[in-house]
């Protein structure tokens, strides 16, 4: 049972991390990755739809995404969507497909990204210890009914606390290559 509690907080903690990684995929670096625009949706058919389902992007130069739609009627639906969105990007049409120019980062811009990197991970932080919070609650309870010893209590508590340690490492290491790839020129 008390292993159950110990699997179940290490895949949720994982969870935590993915969210984290997608996360850190929509703060655009200064080269062009198609991941910014996996928040941005574009109204198809009176639905409002990612728009990676409405058009292939691709990365056409370092500093460029080329947004292809499947139905040519999109192209003006498309750079709307981009302006509405908070990405700071200002896309351009030729008819056909919709270019998505990357502007070099600022150092404003970058400490902005960096600070917005540092929320998401702590974000990130809290939730795992969150997760670490309720488990260790969960078997302070079982001790409590008499279903483990306290001896195994203890042991299941060391065990998570090591889990948050590891994930909380990773958590940090990935806060920094995202630093790194941010201040990188």
């Amino acid at each position: 049972m008390l292993d159950e509690f110990i699997a179940d907080a290490a895949e949720r903690m994982e969870k935590s991390q993915l969210a984290l990684r997608a996360a850190f995929s929509r703060i655009r670096t200064g080269r062009a990755n198609p991941a910014i625009l996996d928040g941005v949706e574009v109204d198809y058919y009176g639905t409002s739809t990612p728009i990676k389902q409405v058009a292939t992007i691709t990365v056409e130069e370092a500093r460029s995404l080329l947004i292809s739609p499947w139905e040519k009627r999109l192209v003006p639906d498309i750079e709307k969507a981009i302006l509405k969105s908070d990405l700071g990007l200002t896309p351009s049409s030729t008819g056909d497909v919709v270019r998505l120019p990357m502007p070099p980062l600022t150092e404003e811009n970058r400490r902005d990204l960096i600070r917005l990197a540092r929320q998401e991970a702590e974000n990130a932080r809290v939730a795992i210890r969150n997760i670490r919070r309720d488990v260790i609650a969960d078997v302070r309870e079982l001790v409590r009914e008499k279903e483990a010893t306290e001896d195994d209590g203890r042991r299941s508590e060391d065990d998570v606390q090591k889990v948050t340690d590891e994930h909380v490492r990773r958590v940090d290491s990935a806060l920094a290559e995202k630093e790194e790839d941010l201040l990188a020129i």
